[in-house]
């Protein structure tokens, strides 16, 4: 199988080419290979690979810069997806695409199902809304999975800015009040290349193309999320300035952001387990394995 796979150097597209590459030729690029807001450029790079299969995790991921730059993010967030699709329609190919639970407000008891109604509070939120609903109108063979809090020990995130202020501060303050599942982009890797493999086995008529919520199992708070992260290099002899009782929970008011986030990220995954059969662990499983790599 030929797969163009977009966002090589993120931390789902690095894991990406590992868990790939045993299923195909693996065609992986990045910004510095084609700009994904350059439309013409984009399909350019599609015409002249020709995939089976193209997976996107590439996107515009600041979050609060996109409000002032929200251009930016529409371009590679909406209209790189749209162009996908389009092209893809005419190779006969597919298209694996991954979205954001920043599509809902926050505002719902319980974990969002795909039925649920969207209303994304910020322009990052609106562009990856607007990428799913591009993709889904230009071909019918697309796959949206939709995560949250994702973490890996290949680029910038969460659980490494908390480590590198452990170093720094002896006392943080992170919210409380906002629940979801850090998700591992091994997971996300791993479970996209099972989709892959069955892709190939079932073939495009009979695999159950759609919207999917994917996350780990569980749920927490970023400062409950801070405080393991913290614990787990406590307990492999990390020298720090603080411990976990050193984070104390504030409220989202007391932290303000450019871009709102929502309060409930919490994605129910039913859908997506029964589909396709797949167990999703708990989200301390894959921290575990991504903190043994960074400490």
């Amino acid at each position: 199988m030929n797969i163009l796979l977009t966002g090589k150097n993120g931390q789902v597209g690095f894991e990406l080419q590992r868990a790939l590459a045993p299923l195909g030729q693996v065609h992986a690029v990045d910004s510095g290979d084609c700009d994904l807001s350059d439309a013409v450029a984009l399909r350019a790079l599609v015409q002249r690979i020709k995939p089976q299969l193209i997976v996107n995790p590439a996107a515009y991921t600041a979050v609060d810069r996109a409000e002032s730059a929200p251009a930016q993010a529409m371009a590679v967030n909406a209209l790189a997806p749209a162009v996908l699709g389009e092209e893809a329609k005419k190779l006969g190919a597919a298209v694996i695409h991954f979205s954001t639970d920043y599509v809902f407000d926050g505002q719902k008891l319980g974990a969002y199902t795909e039925d649920d109604a969207t209303a994304p509070l910020s322009a990052y939120g609106r562009s990856k809304l607007q990428g799913e609903r591009a993709l889904a109108q230009a071909t019918p063979h697309h796959l949206i999975l939709r995560t949250s809090w994702v973490v890996g020990a290949h680029g910038s995130n969460f659980a490494k800015t908390m480590l590198r202020l452990a170093t720094e501060r002896e006392q943080l303050n992170v919210v409380n009040d906002q629940h979801g599942a850090p998700t591992s982009a091994a997971l996300i890797a791993d479970v996209s290349a099972h989709l892959v493999r069955r892709l190939q086995t079932a073939g495009a008529a009979n695999f159950p193309f759609g919207l999917y919520h994917m996350t780990a199992g569980g749920e927490t708070n970023w400062c409950d999320y801070a405080r393991f992260v913290i614990g787990y290099a406590q307990r492999t002899g990390r020298s720090l300035r603080l411990t976990p009782n050193d984070i104390l929970p504030i409220g989202t008011g007391q932290y303000p952001t450019a871009a709102r986030r929502p309060l409930n990220s919490c994605l129910d995954t039913t859908h997506f387990r029964e589909t396709f059969g797949l167990q999703l662990p708990h989200w301390q499983q894959g921290l575990d394995h991504i903190l043994q790599q960074i400490l």
